[in-house]
């Protein structure tokens, strides 16, 4: 019996170590930048930032992708319609030095919005995020995807309350969801 319950003892004690190590796996970062380079070969895009930093992704076939140009999807130097100068955001899980793409949304026509604004107000958990316009119209978004909550979250905790933002979102049923937020 003292063997089994020290067996029991050392999987439990395993799987409480290992369950922290998981999660850390699965945090989800996004980044804004233009499309330097796509390869289909090794299903990579890089991202240039506005400080000059490149971002090396790779891009899987469950990568979802929003505000692509269908025309474009099948052309060797795109990925789903992503092509060099596209203006993007991608959300990507980090593993060791491996950048995996969870997501790209497309900034501009036809692709994700932004408007520009200050943060009046957060919900609770981040689910939703009011800003006001430079017009002083108050735009009330929905927060999608747990890494956008965070940021949400992150931004109503107090000293980036009246933050100036640009939000990147879609419209979906005649509401604004909020996919990313970036300080100005």
């Amino acid at each position: 019996m003292a063997k089994y319950l020290l067996g029991v003892l050392c999987v439990a004690a395993m799987a409480i170590f290992a369950l922290p190590l998981r999660a850390a796996d699965d945090v989800v970062t996004a980044v804004h930048g233009t499309v330097t380079k796509v390869d289909s070969d090794t299903k990579t895009i890089v991202v240039k930032t506005k400080d000059g930093t490149e971002h090396s992704i790779h891009y899987v076939d469950k990568t979802a992708v929003h505000g692509a140009d269908a025309t474009e999807a099948g052309a060797k130097d795109s990925y789903k319609g992503i092509k060099e100068g596209s203006d993007v955001v991608v959300h990507y899980t980090e593993k060791g030095t491996v950048k995996t793409g969870v997501e790209i949304d497309r900034v501009g026509k036809d692709g994700v919005k932004t408007v520009d604004g200050t943060v009046e107000k957060v919900g609770d958990g981040g689910k939703t995020v009011v800003i006001k316009g430079a017009d002083g119209t108050e735009h009330t978004f929905r927060v999608a995807g747990h890494d956008t909550a965070v940021s949400a979250e992150e931004i109503g905790k107090g000293t980036d309350k009246g933050a100036k933002v640009t939000v990147y979102y879609t419209e979906s049923a005649g509401k604004k969801v909020a996919h990313f937020f970036e300080k100005i």
